[in-house]
C-alpha cells in the first residue's frame, strides 16, 4: 500500500461564511494533519466567470481543470501526514464537475443559519446573488450521496454549536470520524498560514486575528433586502434537513 493510500482524507463541505476557515485552523494544529484550502476555487471561477475579489490571483494559483484538482486530492498529501483535512466550498462543485471521487474520502458537513450566512456573504459580495452561491443545494446533494454510501448520516456540525462548545463539538466530530480528539485543536496562533489560499487578504481578516473559536455573537436576526430574503426563505428547508442530523456534544 502506498503512502497516499494510507492517508485519511477528510472532506469538510461548507458554504461560505460558515466558520470554515477557523475549523481548518483547528485541524491544522494537529501534529498528524495537513490541510488544503478550497482546492476547487480557481476551477469554480473559471467555470462560472464570477468576478470575486482577487479573481486573477486565484486563477493563477490553482488548476482550473476540475479533473486535475481531483487527481491531486486523491494523490499524495502536501506533506507527510496521517490525516489530510480538505476544506471544500459546496458551491464550488458546479454542474459538470465530477463527484465520483467523493466516494473515496471521508465526508463531513459544516452548516450555519442561512440568514446569517447571507448577511455575512453580502458584506464581501455586494449586490444580489443566488441560492447556489451560498452552496446549500449542492451541500444537500453531497450529503445525500455521502449518506447513501455510508448507510447513515455523515457528520454534520452546526457553526453556532461549534462556537458555543468547541471542545464538546470537536470531540463529537472526531469520534464520528474515528480519529482522536486533542486539546491542541482548541486554539492557534494568530496570523496567516502558508496553507491559506492566495485570497486570504480578501476574506480572512477576522480569522487571522483569532486565537481560537469565539463565542457566537448575540445579534438579532439580520434584516435582508427583499431579493436576499427570498434566497434565505428558499435556503431554510435545505438547512433544516441537514440540521436534523447535527452532532451534539457527548
Amino acid at each position: 500500500m502506498s503512502g497516499s493510500e494510507k492517508v485519511r482524507r477528510i472532506a469538510m463541505w461548507s458554504g461560505p461564511r460558515n466558520v470554515s476557515t477557523a475549523l481548518m485552523r483547528s485541524f491544522g494544529q494537529r501534529a498528524d494533519c495537513v490541510v488544503s484550502d478550497e482546492p476547487f476555487y480557481a476551477a469554480y471561477l473559471a467555470s462560472t466567470g464570477f468576478d470575486h475579489p482577487m479573481r486573477a490571483e486565484v486563477l493563477a494559483s490553482q488548476p482550473v481543470d476540475w479533473r486535475l484538482v481531483v487527481r491531486g486530492l486523491l494523490g499524495p498529501p502536501p506533506a507527510p501526514a496521517a490525516i489530510w483535512y480538505q476544506k471544500h466550498m459546496t458551491h464550488h462543485m458546479v454542474d459538470g464537475f465530477g463527484r465520483d471521487w467523493i466516494d473515496a474520502v471521508d465526508n463531513a458537513f459544516l452548516i450555519r443559519d442561512p440568514a446569517a450566512v447571507i448577511a455575512s456573504y453580502a458584506l464581501k459580495r455586494p449586490g444580489e446573488f443566488s441560492l447556489d452561491e451560498i452552496g446549500l443545494p449542492a451541500q444537500a446533494d453531497l450529503f445525500d450521496r455521502a449518506a447513501q454510501k455510508l448507510g447513515r448520516a455523515p457528520p454534520v456540525v452546526d457553526a453556532d454549536d461549534l462556537l458555543a462548545d468547541p471542545r464538546g463539538i470537536l470531540a463529537a466530530l472526531c469520534e464520528a470520524l474515528g480519529i482522536p480528539f486533542g486539546e491542541v485543536m482548541l486554539s492557534w496562533p494568530p496570523g496567516r498560514r502558508a496553507s491559506d489560499g492566495v485570497w486570504a487578504p480578501a476574506w480572512y481578516d477576522r480569522v487571522e486575528a483569532s486565537i481560537g473559536f469565539e463565542p457566537p455573537a448575540k445579534r438579532p436576526s439580520p434584516i435582508l433586502p427583499p431579493a436576499l430574503e427570498r434566497v434565505a426563505e428558499r435556503a431554510a428547508p435545505l438547512h433544516a434537513e441537514l440540521a436534523a442530523h447535527r452532532l451534539r456534544a457527548g
